[in-house]
C-alpha cells in the first residue's frame, strides 16, 4: 500500500502546474516559429532559376499537387512568442471581418460539417474541428478529431502544432498524457481568421484561425493567443484535411491585437 505521502506530493506537483503550462505554451509558440524560420530559409538552398511555364502536374483527382504543396509550405508572418500572451487591443484592422457560414450538417455528428464550397466554408469547418477537438484539453480527443476529417494521405495530427501544445502542456504539469483530468478544464474559443490561398478552382484552401486558449486548473486560470492553419479540400460536399505537406506554422498572437493585425488575421463573424 503506497504511503499517505504520495497523494500529497501529486497534489503539491499540481499546484505549480499551471505556471509550467504557461511556460509551455510560449515555449511551444516559439518552437512553431523556430521551426518555420528554419525550414524556410536556412534550410533551403538558393533557388534555381524558373523553367518555363508548362501544365500543372495533376494526380488522377485532377489535384494541382505542385500548387497545393507551395500553397500550403510558405511560410506565414514570424512573431515573438510574448505575441501570444493577453496585451492591448488595437482597432487597427486587417480587413473587413470575414462572415463564416453556419454549417448544414449538425445531427449525428460530433464535428459539424456540410458548409459551402468557398473559402469561408473551409474557414467554418477548420473553426467547428478546432474548437470541438481542443474542448478538454486533451490531445487524444483532438488527433481524433483531426482524423475524422482527414483524407487518406493527410498529415498526422501527431505532427500538428496543436497536439504538440496539448502534450507538452500536460507533460510539463505532471499530469496524466490523455484522458479527463479532474479539475482540469480547456477551451479553444475562435475569434479571428484569415485565407491564406486558394488554388484548384477554389477547392483547395489553406484556412488559418486564431483563438484564445484558455485552461483553468484547480481555481487558476492560463490564457492565450493561439493560431492554426491547415490545408483542406472540397470532396464529396464537405471539406477535409488535405493529403499533402503539414502546412506551415500559423502566427499566434493575442486576438485583436497589433501583433494579429499585422499578422493578417480578421474579425471572424458567424452564421453568413
Amino acid at each position: 500500500m503506497a504511503p499517505p505521502a504520495t497523494n500529497q506530493q501529486r497534489k503539491r506537483r499540481a499546484g505549480l502546474s499551471l505556471s509550467a503550462i504557461v511556460v509551455v505554451v510560449l515555449a511551444v509558440v516559439a518552437l512553431a516559429g523556430a521551426l518555420m524560420v528554419s525550414h524556410h530559409v536556412t534550410d533551403r538552398p538558393a533557388p534555381a532559376p524558373a523553367p518555363p511555364p508548362s501544365r500543372p502536374v495533376l494526380d488522377s483527382g485532377g489535384w494541382d499537387l505542385a500548387a497545393e504543396h507551395a500553397l500550403a509550405s510558405a511560410p506565414m508572418a514570424a512573431l515573438p512568442a510574448h505575441s501570444a500572451q493577453p496585451q492591448s487591443m488595437t482597432t487597427e484592422r486587417a480587413g473587413e471581418p470575414i462572415t463564416v457560414p453556419m454549417p448544414a450538417q449538425t445531427a449525428g455528428r460530433w464535428i459539424s460539417g456540410g458548409f459551402p464550397a468557398t473559402p469561408e466554408g473551409a474557414l467554418g469547418q477548420l473553426t467547428t474541428l478546432d474548437e470541438a477537438a481542443m474542448r478538454g484539453g486533451d490531445p487524444a480527443t483532438y488527433a481524433r478529431g483531426f482524423r475524422e476529417l482527414a483524407l487518406p494521405g493527410a498529415p498526422q495530427p501527431e505532427t500538428t502544432g496543436l497536439y504538440s501544445l496539448l502534450r507538452s502542456m500536460r507533460s510539463s504539469a505532471g499530469i496524466n498524457p490523455t484522458g479527463p483530468i479532474p479539475d482540469l478544464t480547456a477551451t479553444y474559443q475562435v475569434t479571428h481568421g484569415q485565407i491564406k490561398g486558394i488554388t484548384d478552382g477554389g477547392r483547395f484552401v489553406v484556412a488559418c484561425v486564431l483563438g484564445q486558449f484558455s485552461v483553468d486548473y484547480q481555481g487558476q486560470t492560463l490564457t492565450a493567443g493561439v493560431g492554426d492553419c491547415q490545408a483542406l479540400r472540397h470532396v464529396g460536399g464537405d471539406w477535409r484535411i488535405s493529403p499533402g505537406p503539414l502546412p506551415a506554422a500559423a502566427p499566434s498572437a493575442w486576438p485583436g491585437s497589433a501583433d494579429a493585425v499585422h499578422a493578417g488575421y480578421r474579425d471572424l463573424k458567424r452564421g453568413g
